[in-house]
């Protein structure tokens, strides 16, 4: 989801008005605008909790045009999105995570094993030191909410099916130790590190 610095995204002309009439027109947080490039602040624009991007409240309907706008979608410091080009910079709203993972490819076993998920805009990561797997759980109803970090902090939403997958691979973190014992991590491997899915002794 790289930006090779020429993308023809013009940010103000989605804005619904001219440059300086949003809610805000701080930079992000932790990023200086570059001289020249401009701070659009907000502009009409979203990704649900399923990853689908609208625009003015209607959904974005091709695809090309998402995975142009998820080139130069950013995160600041303060974990709010923004898409930035090397002319603009404009703040949109996310109610999850930008991206989902989709599918899942799993080769090797044990701690040998590498675990590679494709996200709904088609790219892949490789789950591990750098794009670890983040697990959450909702406070009243227990349900937990996976996630693999992408670059710069963005992160992918784990659909349910991926999630189940995940857990049919998990294994006990130390296998001989935790033989005869109902409790300790329950979790993947990949790319030589040992995510966790929570306790044995939760999960039964």
């Amino acid at each position: 989801m790289s930006n090779n610095g020429n993308v023809p995204i013009n940010l103000s002309s989605l804005s619904g008005g001219p440059l300086g009439a949003s809610s805000s027109s701080a930079p992000p947080k932790g990023m200086s605008p570059k001289p020249g490039q401009t701070v659009c602040g907000d502009i009409d624009m979203r990704i649900d909790g399923n990853g689908t991007w609208f625009h003015q409240g209607s959904p974005i309907g091709r695809k090309e045009l998402v995975r142009l706008f998820a080139s130069v979608l950013r995160r600041d410091e303060d974990g709010a999105y923004w898409l930035i080009t090397p002319a603009e910079m404009a703040r949109i709203q996310v109610e999850d995570a930008p991206f989902l993972a989709v599918e899942l490819t799993a080769t090797g076993e044990g701690p040998e094993q590498t675990l590679t998920i494709r996200t709904n805009l088609d790219a892949t990561v490789t789950i591990g030191e750098e794009h670890p797997l983040r697990l959450t759980f909702d406070p009243e109803t227990g349900e937990p909410a996976p996630y693999v970090v992408l670059k710069g902090g963005i992160e992918a939403k784990i659909t349910r099916a991926v999630y189940y997958e995940l857990v049919s691979l998990g294994v006990k973190e130390n296998p001989e130790t935790e033989k005869n014992d109902a409790t300790g991590r329950f979790g993947v491997w990949s790319g030589g590190v040992f995510f966790s899915l929570g306790q044995l002794d939760a999960m039964e």
